[in-house]
């Protein structure tokens, strides 16, 4: 299906314009900056849950205690790269998959709906929900209207939109509004592309209410906005502020803020951000007090589960942490915070209701395994296990794009001729994390921020294998940064002397636990523990864990560094030392009665056990969320 740059009645030179399907009444409309619902007033009062973000035999649950917060509408970005991570495969609806269902859950519960298809969702999500073969182009100019990104796009439209269409509420169903792009004002002011994006929904049947939806101020509207849509503001505090922003440029439209930041995520590193509770609930009144509508984000945050985070940039990569509980009234296991009853009882006065009690079975905590211990033992070896698998050969290094890679690690192998004494290994390009070996000693470890300055070895002089392992830590999701390549995307240097004839091993790390472990199962013994320097702490791990009766439980893994975890073969995400997350969630769906299985590839040094925590440790608590509008 083509689709054009422009809006019905508009028209771009040499484009042609197709013709817009007829709509019919819109659940939602607004005047005189009143929001109206099938004619009649109405507000907005929403939370934000990602289904790709939790258990689906959890989705009812957490649907559930939505609702008890007294909110009216359920929120979620759809993240393209969960459902096409691959080129090859068409997009998958099922399963944990299965949009559709989640919508027609939150519907039955009353609920209606609002979503985001982006493509470019942002969510902390790795890559902004793009996956890196739709745009690893490098000819293409991202979030324009650069026909070789549009092009990929309609090809997601066309399988994405026939899953949404249906469940519009002039179908009777419970999608009330669908939004356009996302915070483009923080990226570009291509106003062609917006107006393509529009199109593109319409064109395929969207005809409930379409809203961008952009930081509260002039400079974000003035990138992000169309004159002829709702806009809806992003924003955590200042809300009667941003409204008054509204007044002046957007008259007419009711003021939706349609992300209030009432908590915040983590990166590794870093601190564990919190927000108090009587605070944000205050900002959030002070929305609906001046007649706004509000969406909580997150309401429930759920987990970064496999390689799903993404990351930031200021200078240097900043991977953001497993969890993506981000201090949310609804935690990542469930339970029901402060910052919940602080919000409902704000929901339940907007609305004029009175406040009930919430129902008991919510209340009550989810069970919770017994703190144990698991005992944990060494299998196949890091460097060997990286060894295993099938060679690329190349003069220069090749990128993970170039490999065919999203995410998981590159194995980049080498020889080299280094000079007696001393010398520097430097790795121009590096995206992101390598650790570095010579002759099968390890070097060190080197990152995106002090690769090209590299590490200094002393060596005897003469012909050398360098191995490096680069891992993936995280597409950047947010920022003109976005879109970068991940791996060497430049070389490798001894001193100032390129190393060239390159073989690298991609190792993609979401593949079924079962074959990742075949690999180095089934590798010809070489030259690794057996000789000095070898080092066999790296590497992987399993244990044995019985069940009586599944429940939740947390995952510690002390004394290991850095790594993998997967429980039954489902991995879990990534740990790491440093923190701030010391724990990982484990729904008590991953989980069967008697024997389930842990698996750890450890990067660094790994320990003896397992934990399982009746807790989760997230972090310090009392570290304050501060926004920063840009």
């Amino acid at each position: 299906m083509s689709t054009s740059a422009t809006l019905p009645g508009e028209q771009v030179p040499g484009v042609a314009l197709s013709e817009a399907p007829r709509t019919t009444a819109q659940a939602l409309s607004y005047g005189d900056r009143k929001l109206y619902k099938n004619g009649q007033p109405h507000r907005v009062i929403a939370g934000a849950i990602h289904y790709f973000r939790v258990h689906p035999d959890q989705w009812q649950d957490r649907i559930e205690r939505l609702v008890a917060m007294g909110v009216n509408t359920l929120d979620t970005y759809v993240a393209w790269n969960f459902h096409q991570p691959h080129q090859d495969k068409s997009p998958d609806f099922t399963g944990w998959r299965d949009l559709a269902r989640f919508i027609t859950l939150a519907g039955d519960a009353g609920l209606d709906v609002i979503v985001r298809p982006g493509p470019y969702i942002c969510a902390e999500w790795d890559n902004g929900g793009f996956p890196s073969w739709a745009i690893s182009n490098p000819e293409m100019t991202l979030r324009s209207s650069d026909p070789l990104f549009t092009g990929v796009i309609e090809q997601w439209f066309d399988h994405l939109l026939p899953v949404i269409e249906p469940l519009q509420a002039s179908h009777s169903g419970p999608v009330i509004a669908v939004q356009i792009e996302n915070e483009y004002g923080s990226y570009g002011d291509d106003k062609d592309y917006l107006r393509w994006n529009r199109q593109a929904l319409l064109e395929r049947g969207i005809t409930e209410m379409l809203f961008t939806a952009d930081g509260g101020t002039d400079y974000f509207l003035d990138g992000g906005s169309l004159p002829d849509t709702w806009a809806t503001a992003t924003l955590g505090s200042r809300g009667p502020e941003s409204d008054e922003v509204w007044q002046r440029r957007r008259p007419g439209e009711p003021f939706f803020t349609v992300e209030f930041w009432n908590g915040w995520f983590d990166h590794w590193s870093e601190e564990h951000h919190t927000r108090d509770a009587v605070e944000a609930a205050a900002e959030a009144k002070k929305i609906l007090d001046v007649g706004g509508s509000i969406c909580l984000y997150m309401a429930h945050g759920g987990t970064n589960f496999g390689l799903s985070a993404g990351a930031n940039h200021d200078g240097a990569i900043q991977p953001t942490v497993t969890s993506y509980d981000s201090d949310a009234p609804i935690a990542e296991d469930g339970r029901l915070t402060a910052k919940f009853h602080a919000m409902r009882e704000a929901f339940f006065a907007a609305a004029g209701r009175e406040l009930t009690p919430v129902p008991e079975h919510l209340e009550r905590p989810a069970p919770v395994l017994t703190s144990a211990s698991v005992p944990l033992s060494r299998g196949t070896t890091l460097l060997d296990f990286v060894r295993a698998a099938e060679p690329v050969s190349s003069i220069k290094p090749l990128s993970f794009e170039q490999l065919g890679l999203d995410r998981g690690l590159v194995h980049y192998s080498a020889k080299a001729v280094l000079p007696a004494g001393e010398a520097t290994i430097k790795i121009r390009g590096l995206h992101d994390r390598a650790q570095v070996w010579v002759d099968n000693a390890f070097a060190g470890v080197l990152n995106d921020a002090n690769g090209a300055d590299g590490l200094k070895v002393t060596t005897g002089g003469g012909m050398a294998r360098v191995e490096i392992l680069v891992e993936n830590q995280g597409r950047i999701n947010y920022g003109p940064l976005f879109g970068q390549g991940k791996g060497i995307l430049d070389g490798v240097l001894i001193n100032q002397r390129y190393v060239f004839h390159w073989e690298q091993r991609p190792i993609e790390l979401e593949l079924p636990l079962s074959e990742l472990l075949a690999v180095g199962a089934t590798k010809t013994p070489a030259a690794t523990d057996s000789q000095p320097g070898a080092d066999s702490s790296r590497g992987f791990f399993s244990g044995t864990l019985h069940v009586d009766a599944p429940a939740d439980t947390y995952l510690a893994l002390p004394d290991f560094g850095k790594g993998f975890v997967w429980v039954n073969g489902f991995m879990l995400g990534r740990y790491w030392e440093i923190g701030p997350q010391l724990t990982l969630y484990v729904p008590a769906p991953l989980l069967r009665t008697g024997e389930n299985s842990i698996t750890v590839l450890e990067l660094e040094h790994g320990g003896t056990q397992a934990q399982l925590h009746e807790e989760p440790t997230l972090g310090l608590v009392g570290v304050t969320y501060v926004e920063d509008l840009g």
